[in-house]
């Protein structure tokens, strides 16, 4: 199966990992063929012709070249999901199972256009972290969480997406409003639901553990992350591009990028409740 990348700049932490990744996770059945980059890394400065030498991947001048020969397709631009509106909308065309990379979209309205386009279209597609692939998790699901806590590494713009995920994950429902308290790079998140549940995240702008606190009835739960979650990750997405079935429900996602929207609003304006639209 040759899987093709369409990426901003190809010189990134998952354009980098991915195609190992892959190739170990399926015994070598799927691997990365195809590989477009729009720009040169900003970082680096390595083109796309370069990385696709160094990763012995073909070099496509077009991402209309990419779909048309790959088998499936991963969009990647994992640190500018505003860019995805752009890369996404002919592989969401194409009808090949297609992978987004988180995060799906920068609001609400921009993630229910990509998913209208992908349905229209009748393409298979789905975005996610992997932190929903962690096996700490997985005992949890279907209780009823009365109250969630976690906290990670990095910003908010790009890294909430990864306790976001299993906040929703775990929660269900609709939270209704979110408040924020902000100091340099470290945001702490309030969030608060219609059915008056509530959780927090906290993103610490550097280097830490992933960590979770769960609220259940039995009472509280205390999580640190060390599972392999690339590896289930992994192992869900050559499933998806086996079968073309949906993991990550389109309306969670479009909940979660609504939620991720009402957050860097409410970071904006620290200490006033922003609705969730």
């Amino acid at each position: 199966m040759k899987v093709g990348f369409i990426d901003y700049y190809l010189d990134e932490w998952h354009a980098n990992h991915y195609p190992k990744m892959l190739r170990d996770i399926s015994n070598g059945e799927v691997e990365v063929a195809y590989a477009y980059g729009k720009i040169p890394s900003p970082i680096t400065g390595k083109t796309s012709e370069e990385w696709c030498r160094e990763y012995s991947v073909a070099l496509c001048e077009t991402i209309e070249e990419v779909v048309e020969k790959s088998d499936v397709l991963i969009v990647l631009s994992p640190d500018n999901c505003e860019m995805h509106e752009e890369l996404t909308r002919l592989p969401l065309m194409s009808g090949k199972n297609t992978y987004v990379d988180k995060t799906f979209s920068p609001d609400k309205k921009g993630a229910e256009a990509m998913f209208r386009l992908a349905e229209q279209h009748k393409t298979a597609c789905y975005s996610t972290s992997a932190l929903r692939f962690a096996t700490e998790y997985k005992a949890y699901e279907g209780k009823k969480i009365l109250a969630m806590n976690t906290w990670g590494p990095y910003g908010l713009e790009t890294y909430s997406i990864h306790q976001l995920e299993p906040i929703m994950m775990l929660m269900k429902g609709k939270p209704e409003r979110v408040l924020a308290v902000t100091q340099r790079e470290w945001a702490n998140l309030l969030m608060e639901w219609e059915d008056g549940r509530s959780a927090s995240l906290l993103c610490t702008g550097g280097d830490c553990p992933s960590v979770a606190n769960l609220c259940l009835e039995e009472g509280c739960r205390a999580l640190t992350i060390e599972s392999d979650a690339f590896g289930g990750f992994m192992r869900n997405l050559v499933e998806f591009f086996h079968t073309g079935e949906i993991p990550v429900s389109h309306e969670e996602t479009i909940a979660i990028m609504a939620v991720r929207e009402a957050a860097l609003k409410a970071a904006g304006q620290p200490g006033t409740w922003v609705a969730v639209e």
